[in-house]
């Protein structure tokens, strides 16, 4: 089995005149935490979309555990083990946190309908179970629109990990979370995805997680990656210091 699990090669992407991807080449590892920084517009949430279909790039294949998804209609991507979480929250603010959990659990076993998880007891428990592993278990009861940013946050990544990816791709993990509750959110995440061997990819303004939680990180500039590795050696370029984090953490203030 290769070590590689995506492999990202020339990928190229415009907008009219803005390149949102220009020539992208990226291996993403098994079992690895890879964040991805970099200020507004220079791709990175481009990447995650092209990765998961939403996207289709101009040029450029990617694959996954060496099969081609390069195009692929994101349902069929997520068939395949590939699972992502959006900036804004995407929960069902009508339902409770259990119901959403459920109800990613009952995508995950076919066409959606609103009536599955009202006929399978079984998906409730799992959704009970991945609700303990996220630590919400004292609010799964709570309608989702009653929830504060980090419980959303975390909420709808647990229905993320309902569908059971080996990848998931977040964006923005951390955005709007109150700053004494960040590291708890991250660190609730980190435990959860390692202890379920989930590979995951995450955009990240806040360069205290990044050096925190990234096995390596991937510097976007102007739809291409201007520097890959260690966060310890990235972060202290005196080029990334200048161009990035400066930005990132006034950003993240």
């Amino acid at each position: 089995m290769s070590d590689v699990l995506l492999s990202a090669r020339g990928l190229r992407l415009a907008f009219g005149g803005v390149k949102a991807a220009d020539g992208i080449d990226l291996n993403v590892m098994r079992g690895e935490f890879l964040a991805i920084i970099g200020p507004n517009g220079a791709g990175k949430t481009t990447f995650i979309n092209m990765t998961t279909g939403y996207l289709r790039p101009q040029a450029g294949t990617i694959s996954y555990e060496g099969a081609p998804i390069t195009g692929m209609a994101p349902r069929r991507i997520v068939a395949r083990g590939i699972a992502r979480s959006f900036q804004l929250p995407q929960l069902f603010t009508e339902h409770t946190v259990l119901e959403n959990a459920a109800l990613a659990i009952a995508a995950r076993e076919g066409p959606w309908s609103p009536l599955k998880p009202l006929l399978r007891p079984a998906w409730r428990e799992e959704a009970r179970d991945l609700l303990e592993r996220f630590g919400l278990s004292a609010i799964a009861d709570a309608r989702a629109d009653a929830l504060n940013e980090g419980a959303r946050k975390l909420a709808d990544i647990a229905m993320a990990v309902a569908l059971k990816p080996r990848l998931l791709l977040m964006d923005e993990p951390t955005s709007g979370v109150a700053a004494s509750e960040k590291m708890q959110v991250v660190e609730t995440l980190a435990r959860v995805l390692r202890a379920a061997q989930v590979t995951a990819v995450f955009v990240e303004h806040d360069m205290d997680v990044v050096e925190r939680f990234a096995d390596r990180v991937a510097v976007w500039s102007q739809g291409k990656i201007a520097a890959l590795g260690p966060p310890a050696a990235v972060l202290a370029d005196p080029e990334v210091q200048r161009e990035v984090i400066g930005i990132e953490r006034h950003a993240a203030a």
